[in-house]
């Protein structure tokens, strides 16, 4: 009876570890600076303890994607694409971007160095 028992804690270790790991990654990098990019050109660099609120547009092909900085956050607050999926991720508060795919818009958190970070990357 002992040996059947292993693998349900090998699973239980396993998910355990998983989630551990999953916080740990999602966690908001240690940095304020964010970048708007599109097809891998930055657009906009904001450092977000510095930002005034603020709302940017920004245009691809004919539509229009919204950002706005508020009390030293971010967020795409209205986009020209059919599924809203950016709108909808709220404010960029972890190492998970915020990603318009049909417009080719990201914003993601980046180092101070210029680098990005190992997630988001």
């Amino acid at each position: 009876m002992k040996w059947k028992k292993w693998p349900f804690f090998l699973v239980g270790a396993l998910l355990a570890l998983g989630v551990v790991g999953s916080v740990l990654v999602l966690q908001r990098p240690d940095t304020n600076l964010v970048e708007v990019v599109r097809d891998g050109e930055v657009l906009y660099q904001f450092d977000l303890a510095r930002a005034e609120d603020q709302v940017v547009e920004v245009e691809y092909e004919g539509r229009i994607n919204t950002i706005e900085i508020r009390d030293h956050q971010i967020h795409m607050r209205e986009a020209d694409c059919p599924d809203q999926t950016c709108v909808h991720m709220g404010w960029l508060d972890s190492a998970a971007p915020i990603v318009c795919l049909p417009n080719h818009l990201v914003i993601r958190f980046v180092q101070d160095d210029g680098e990005l970070d190992g997630v988001a990357g």
